[in-house]
């Protein structure tokens, strides 16, 4: 049995933990498996009336696993889309949960890792997370576009065009998240908000849920995030010069090298 994504339950709170800490638990093909299988699990689960989504180590998550697409040479439109649809099929999954979600956020929360919190209904950060999507800056985007109806569009624009991150008082101000406790508080604040939640009878908490669910929807939210996938494989597809640098560096010399090169392009800023 794969051990990247953990599952356990304690009366009616199920726990769902990314688990490739040495990864900075970055989003394998693998782990997006597991996740979609355990959230299935977790909404199936009668027992269950809260859903947490958390991560070990330092960082919740740095976001879909850049490797893969390198060692898969994966390049044209055609051969993106199906990548980018089994991803945001994931994070919808976690948006569709019939039980209400709460993300445990410490570190960084990067790109399709932030779409994943973003999907969650309610986020606890710890003081040191940091949120954002950087993809554009490897000539990349969104996976799941679900910012624009969390943020709006200024604001939405500003961060998808730069690639900047925030910090999570930032995040908070804006309306991304819900609370910030300090690093060591975390799981218990997480787990204090889903106690607070899990008297409400199930029925009532999916109906809840689904109401919730529907007036978003009715924005287009789900309308918007398939025209994304279709954008993003011509865009992931596209082939630039510096598409074709960034993954010459990464296979030559690793990622590491491949995110320091964009750094120095991007005036080494650092997170």
């Amino acid at each position: 049995m794969s051990d990247v994504v953990l599952y356990e339950t304690d009366g009616p709170i199920a726990t769902i933990t990314l688990n490739r800490p040495d990864k900075l638990n970055a989003i394998s093909s693998e782990v997006v498996l597991e996740l979609d299988k355990r959230v299935a699990q977790a909404g199936a689960d009668d027992s269950i009336k809260v859903v947490l989504i958390a991560a070990n180590g330092r960082a919740f998550s740095a976001g879909f696993d850049i490797n893969d697409e390198i060692e898969d040479k994966t390049e044209t439109p055609l051969e993106w889309q199906p990548v980018l649809r089994r991803d945001a099929d994931v994070t919808m999954r976690v948006w569709s949960c019939p039980k209400p979600t709460i993300a445990v956020v410490q570190g960084y929360c990067l790109a399709g890792a932030c779409e994943i919190a973003m999907a969650c209904d309610i986020v606890v950060a710890a003081e040191d997370a940091r949120f954002g999507e950087p993809e554009i800056q490897y000539g990349s985007g969104p996976v799941t576009l679900l910012m624009p109806f969390i943020l709006g569009q200024k604001k939405t624009n500003e961060l998808l065009f730069t690639g900047d991150k925030i910090g999570a008082e930032e995040a908070l101000s804006l309306g991304l998240i819900n609370k910030v406790v300090p690093l060591d508080e975390l799981e218990s604040a997480a787990r204090e908000l889903a106690l607070r939640i899990a008297p409400t009878p199930l029925p009532i908490l999916r109906l809840t849920k689904q109401a919730l669910n529907r007036a978003y929807e009715a924005k287009g939210l789900r309308t918007a995030v398939n025209a994304n996938i279709d954008i993003s494989a011509i865009l992931n597809g596209a082939n630039t010069p510096e598409q074709q640098a960034f993954d010459k560096v990464a296979s030559e010399k690793g990622l590491k090298a491949a995110l320091a090169w964009r750094d120095e392009r991007y005036g080494a800023v650092k997170a």
